[in-house]
């Protein structure tokens, strides 16, 4: 018998991630075995992988693959999923802890006993071009006219620890997600691509948003997403400071405090553990 690698698989909403524990497993991470894991047909299947604990800064912290092999410096619901890993696996035992990221530590408050609902400190959103990045002169990106695909379209970018660009329409539906995603994912404006929310205002609490993210393509959710979303209302007016974000995964809740700051609330369920032959990664 082969020796195995295991792993555990969990979704944020129907964003799935694999987690990969290196205090369990000895395997080195490769961005084609991380491409190949995560395809549907060849793989187990996944969003991502979620590789840790692991120290980063000398503190408790985890590196987030997208399902292409690229390395992500954060995601909204990869967090949520890893601090309940956390938690099922008794690394934390405390409601609040921290995790750290390649974009910073991370706060996350788990809010029941199940550990399936978490809110999560994100920090705050910046709309200045060069953070983003966005091509051009320095200046904050909003309501900003772009071609996409030889098509006119207002949009408002901004940055949550990873690039978003935000386009409000009237309708919004999977197969324009999907037909414009590739085209700001990739627009030259874009110098370290781009992750798209096509988003519609339902009223001043809720919207809905459908998504394409950079490296990973088509999801059902977007915890960064929602955030980004969520803030790029705020600031244009159309909604209040409490925002439910309504995805074809399910609802994010997000709190904009008084000076900016994002809090993020959603649920995380346990898939399956996973076990995958060692001579998979050589």
């Amino acid at each position: 018998m082969d020796n195995c690698i295991t792993m555990i698989k969990y979704q944020g909403l129907g964003n799935d991630y694999l987690v990969l524990d290196p205090n369990k497993n000895r395997v080195q991470l490769q961005g084609k075995k991380i491409a190949l894991l995560c395809q549907r047909g060849f793989g187990l299947g996944a969003d991502g992988i979620l590789y840790g604990p692991i120290e980063i800064d000398g503190k408790m912290g985890v590196r987030i693959f997208n399902s292409d092999g690229s390395e992500a410096a954060i995601s909204g619901n990869g967090v949520r999923i890893f601090a309940k890993y956390l938690m099922d696996h008794e690394y934390v035992k405390e409601q609040k802890f921290s995790i750290q990221t390649l974009s910073g530590p991370i706060e996350v408050e788990c809010l029941n006993n199940r550990a399936t609902e978490f809110r999560v400190k994100m920090g705050k959103a910046s709309f200045i071009s060069r953070e983003i990045p966005v091509t051009g002169e320095v200046r904050e990106v909003i309501n900003e006219s772009f071609t996409f695909h030889n098509k006119e379209y207002k949009a408002t970018c901004l940055t949550v620890g990873n690039p978003h660009c935000i386009i409000f329409m009237n309708q919004v539906t999977p197969e324009l997600a999907k037909e414009l995603g590739p085209y700001v994912e990739n627009a030259d404006e874009f110098p370290e691509k781009m992750n798209l929310q096509i988003c519609r205002k339902i009223d001043t609490g809720n919207l809905d948003i459908e998504i394409w993210e950079r490296g990973s393509g088509y999801t059902k959710a977007s915890g960064t997403g929602s955030c980004a979303a969520a803030v790029a209302a705020y600031r244009l007016g159309l909604v209040e400071s409490r925002v439910n974000v309504n995805q074809p995964g399910g609802m994010i809740q997000i709190d904009i405090k008084d000076d900016d700051t994002i809090y993020m609330t959603g649920t995380v369920g346990y898939v399956a553990d996973m076990s995958v032959a060692e001579s998979f990664f050589s």
